[in-house]
């Protein structure tokens, strides 16, 4: 049962961009992703709002979630939410790991 969490970064100015590219630069990024448990770190930009962007975050286990908010990456990312005056919007999902064949038959595979 995997939790995935979407997070809504939104900043004035471009400042939700700049946070996640430097996010990308300094490799924290990569830290994350090679983090125990976690199973998915990417940051998308919504075609509709150019001061937004989307990071899909999912983790195999609430323990695993809770270890990376006791990490020191945890410390770098408040400190770059800070500098980039970043406000969040959060959604958390937990995986059934099903598609019922109704779903399926719209599935291009």
């Amino acid at each position: 049962m995997a939790i995935t969490v979407n997070l809504y970064y939104t900043g004035a100015d471009g400042a939700a961009k700049k946070f996640a590219d430097e996010m990308v630069a300094s490799g924290t990024v990569d830290a994350i992703r090679a983090e125990p448990g976690n199973l998915k770190y990417r940051y998308f930009q919504p075609l509709d709002d150019p001061e937004t962007i989307l990071l899909i975050d999912s983790w195999e286990s609430q323990e695993a979630i809770d270890a990376h908010h006791a990490s020191p990456m945890m410390q770098t990312l408040a400190a770059l939410r800070d500098k980039y005056d970043l406000h969040m919007q959060v959604e958390r999902y937990v995986s059934d790991d099903t598609m019922p064949e109704t779903d399926q038959q719209f599935i291009r595979k």
